[in-house]
């Protein structure tokens, strides 16, 4: 047994170095000499003098010393040999006075390889430490389409404004997103003290992720850090101590779980994919057969009142839809007004106090909060009302609306005779860009030489989305989805700007929430065990249309009577799933083939869709361009538009 720090040192090296050896692994420190021979470096910069992080600390620059640590930075020559002599004298100097000299090491790839200094590198890995002091000079290679070069050149953008290396993601996007978490702009230059807020943060949070065996997932700490920030939020993260961190890591293990699969979510489209006959009934789900309740009761939460929201009156309209399907069986308590965190939360609080055991979280900005209190009341069933959002702890749901917008588009195409027609939007979440196309979609169907004219309702603009249209000569116009109780207006559903200054309603898109919560009752639940199962496994969204009559057009009864006929066919036509909006031969703006004939467009791509057909005239605004509504909303499930993807010109 080894009786020096030395040995116990060299013990660990000679571990690592046998496991290298059976995995077939180079068994030594990589050498960046070797790793830039094929490299192309355009660029180098200095960095100064700046605290590394050790784990980011992974070889050496030149192979001279490279063979004389193991792949850990510990050492494998021999304890009584000069090396191991000084290795222990400048172990017993750190731990009495602490080594101040930086080290000389080059950046590449966010890893920082050691030119001078790789003795005091190994004592400091070994006593734990976060970080060394260091002059480091930066070796930029030549953009390419390879992911890592992307991803680094993202980071590069991040450490420009943040002078942050700890964190490193492995998925694109994520910079972006850690930053809107923080409530941070892209090019905002961090202060001293938001630069020592982060990194205390996150050093914390990666010796919680460390206890809890994070490396043994694929998931990078960046990863799992920007899963834990979603969930509790960063202004909660700064004020937690590192034990505090890992019980509440220890509590979303399944969603990190989830995201070391990929945070896919399985689209549940029809009810009848949740039926089968081996499954418990709803109430011996929720409680024994000898404590089944008389009653079940359901919570809903709203973000405003329903007074001043459409959103929110079309869920209240289900909800006392409801509460008629199942009189006597079921009881239902609304919150409206919950706008904020602390707000959803003690709603849901509530709700659970009052003897809910289900409850619908109506706005996607409640999601994070669902996921908390579903951790912390697992005996209660939370769904959030939002789309492609991947947690295990709670379902999410949403409709398909763009079936009805494409029945919207073909309806206006067919009772105008411009070749102008006008979609307002409210901001590019996900499912609005499908929603824009199906319009486009349907309304080419009936006249291929019509363009559809977009503006968005939620951009700083002195004029509002309806004004801006009637300037471009558009009359026919499809705008939000129903009207606002207290600000009664008919600029609602598909409407026509009549000469005269009236306003002429066509037809309109329904959500049917009443039907969707109905047959979600009626659905057979999932019994514990399988529940338990499906945590960390497979995110779930019911995501169903006019197949379950949750979705649905009405139309004016002054249509001409063929366009009814042909609006209703088209109807049970989708219905039945005989025809798909987005089938045969598509093309986007920039003349990319997005369907090709004799395909359909999957569904998952109907959710993350981030391209604008090729009839439409307008554009996807900038962040800097949305009023404050629309950058929260942006935030949690903000669309991002793909320009690097590569595609097929016509």
């Amino acid at each position: 047994m080894p009786d020096t720090e030395y040995g116990y040192a060299l013990k660990q090296a000679r571990k690592r170095y046998q496991d290298a050896l059976a995995k077939g692994e180079y068994p030594y420190l990589p050498v960046l000499d070797n790793i830039l021979a094929d490299t192309d470096i355009v660029s180098t910069v200095s960095l100064g003098i700046m605290d590394i992080p050790l784990a980011k600390l992974v070889g050496t620059k030149t192979a001279e010393r490279s063979s004389s640590f193991a792949s850990n930075f510990m050492p494998l020559l021999p304890e009584r040999s000069e090396f191991g002599s000084k290795w222990a004298a400048l172990y017993k100097y750190q731990v009495h006075e602490g080594i101040q000299d930086p080290i000389v090491a080059y950046e590449f790839m966010n890893q920082f390889y050691v030119q001078e200094g790789n003795k005091r590198v190994s004592v400091m890995k070994y006593l734990g430490a976060y970080s060394i002091p260091g002059n480091v000079t930066r070796l930029i290679p030549k953009r390419t389409d390879d992911k890592e070069n992307r991803l680094y050149y993202e980071f590069l953008d991040f450490y420009r404004v943040s002078l942050n290396c700890d964190v490193w993601f492995s998925k694109e996007g994520s910079y972006q997103k850690l930053l809107e978490q923080m409530g941070m702009e892209p090019d905002q230059v961090w202060t001293e003290e938001e630069r020592l807020f982060f990194r205390s943060s996150y050093g914390r949070f990666a010796k919680a992720y460390s206890m809890a065996h994070g490396e043994q997932l694929q998931l990078t700490e960046g990863d799992a850090f920007l899963v834990y920030m979603e969930i509790y939020g960063y202004d909660s993260v700064k004020g937690q101590t590192e034990r505090e961190m890992y019980r509440a890591l220890m509590r979303i293990w399944e969603e990190i779980q989830l995201a070391n699969r990929g945070r896919k979510v399985e689209l549940i489209e029809t009810p009848q994919e949740m039926e089968t006959d081996h499954r418990p009934s709803l109430w011996k789900w929720f409680l024994p057969a000898e404590d089944m309740p008389e009653h079940l009761k359901i919570g809903f939460i709203y973000a405003d009142t329903v007074e001043n929201s459409s959103w929110n009156y079309g869920h209240e309209l289900g909800r006392l839809y409801l509460e008629q399907a199942f009189e006597g069986r079921v009881s239902t308590t609304v919150i409206e007004g919950a706008d904020t965190e602390e707000d959803i939360a003690a709603a849901i609080e509530k709700l659970v106090d009052c003897g809910c055991t289900m409850i619908f979280t109506t706005n996607s900005k409640m999601v994070n909060q669902s996921v908390r209190s579903a951790i912390g009341h697992p005996e209660v069933k939370i769904y959030n009302c939002s789309i492609n959002m991947s947690y295990s702890s709670i379902c999410t749901y949403y409709a398909r609306m763009y079936e009805a917008k494409f029945l919207m588009g073909a309806i206006a195409a067919a009772v105008s005779r411009e070749d102008k027609l006008g979609y307002i939007a409210d901001q590019p979440t996900y499912g609005i860009l499908a929603d824009i196309n199906a319009f486009a979609m349907g309304a080419r169907m009936i006249n291929p030489y019509v363009k559809v004219y977009l503006e968005w309702r939620r951009v700083r603009q002195a004029r509002t989305a309806t004004e801006r249209l009637r300037e471009k000569g558009v009359r026919y116009i499809s705008g939000k989805d129903m009207i606002i109780p207290r600000y009664p207006s008919r600029e609602y559903g598909l409407y026509v700007l009549e000469k005269n200054g009236e306003v002429t309603n066509l037809a309109s898109p329904i959500w049917n929430w009443g039907k969707f919560y109905e047959q979600m009752i009626q659905l057979a639940f999932e019994s514990n065990e399988e529940l338990e199962a499906r945590k960390g496994k497979k995110a779930v969204n019911y995501w169903w249309g006019m197949s379950a009559d949750v979705i649905d057009v009405i139309c004016s009864g002054n249509l001409p009577h063929g366009t009814l006929r042909l609006i209703e066919f088209l109807k049970n036509s989708v219905r039945s799933g005989s025809f798909h909006p987005f089938d045969g031969l598509i093309y986007a703006q920039d003349g990319s083939v997005k369907c090709r004939e004799g395909e359909k467009l999957r569904s998952e791509d109907i959710v993350t869709m981030n391209w604008l057909a090729e009839n439409v005239e307008g554009s996807v605004p900038e962040l800097e361009e949305l009023n404050d509504e629309a950058r929260e909303r942006m935030q949690l499930q903000g669309i991002r538009v793909d320009e690097t993807a590569q595609t097929e010109k016509k």
